[in-house]
């Protein structure tokens, strides 16, 4: 049997992320007060109804109730009950941002500030982020790649290391990403820009990349930096960053950022243990410009 308690900051995706989980198999229940989470769970151990998966959500909507999930998780763990927990978080600014969109009052904020609610959730639900086996940032996920993460864990069984990596190209003549964890500059690479029939192409093309990669420069710019990749990312893992964002930068965005970028996409993308996707800001920008 398995049984997914899902958690995490209101606003983050929990709901979405228990409609995901009964597409694939689960039978969900949410909200569940946690007095009746111990005879829940020994009627998923005894495969009650046919499911032998389940999932829980639980947030603070449990309201004084959630410092008892701790005792309740504890006592499952005694008695070798299998249970994971996965925590969907947000960044303050994205969950702010989604809550004026939606026009929603934050449970904890009352007549105050949407801020000083989400403080406060923090600091209640610090104790099941602690235990989670899953964290996954929501902040800059679309809906099917939320899904994508949630198979990859609840469907592959692949390995998962709360870490999801988005890798950025962007130009520098347009701003350098606000939400950048690392910051690439690579205007030192040959330019396509000064090639007329390359102008108009982007990294995505070959002839572009061909034109970026010669030299060995860009060959030798990127053995180094997957060395330093792949010493950074497990240690980002330990430290508990649950979401980086590796922005490449060129002059305009369009050739050389988005060549680099999609060679880091490639290599990251073979680590079975990382989310990953990859965003290319400012590739259409130019175009767009001269019209």
């Amino acid at each position: 049997m398995k049984l997914v308690i899902v958690t995490g900051m209101s606003g983050a995706g929990k709901t979405i992320a228990l409609k995901m989980l009964e597409d694939i198999g689960f039978y969900c229940v949410d909200n569940l007060p946690i007095p009746l989470m111990e005879k829940f769970a020994e009627l998923t151990v005894m495969n009650f109804g046919g499911h032998s998966k389940a999932a829980l959500g639980i947030d603070i909507r449990s309201g004084e109730e959630l410092s008892k999930l701790n005792q309740v998780m504890s006592g499952w763990k005694r008695n070798k009950l299998p249970f994971e927990i996965l925590f969907l978080d947000a960044s303050d600014q994205v969950l702010i941002k989604r809550y004026k969109e939606t026009r929603r009052s934050h449970p904890l904020a009352g007549s105050g500030r949407i801020d000083r609610g989400i403080e406060k959730e923090r600091d209640k639900l610090a104790f099941l982020k602690e235990r989670a086996d899953y964290i996954i940032d929501t902040s800059q996920l679309l809906t099917k790649e939320l899904r994508q993460e949630l198979e990859k864990i609840f469907v592959d069984d692949q390995k998962y290391n709360n870490l999801f990596v988005t890798v950025l190209s962007f130009g520098f003549k347009y701003g350098i990403p606000s939400d950048a964890d690392l910051v690439f500059d690579v205007r030192f690479l040959p330019n396509p820009y000064y090639v007329e029939a390359l102008r108009p192409k982007t990294g995505n093309d070959s002839e572009v990349r061909d034109f970026v990669m010669q030299g060995g420069t860009a060959e030798q710019f990127l053995k180094k930096l997957f060395d330093m990749l792949d010493f950074l990312l497990p240690n980002y893992v330990l430290e508990g960053k649950n979401q980086l964002v590796i922005a490449v930068g060129c002059t305009g965005g369009k050739h050389r950022s988005v060549t680099v970028a999609n060679a880091v996409y490639a290599h990251l993308s073979s680590q079975e243990e990382l989310g990953v996707k990859i965003e290319h800001r400012d590739i259409e920008k130019d175009s767009k410009l001269k019209k």
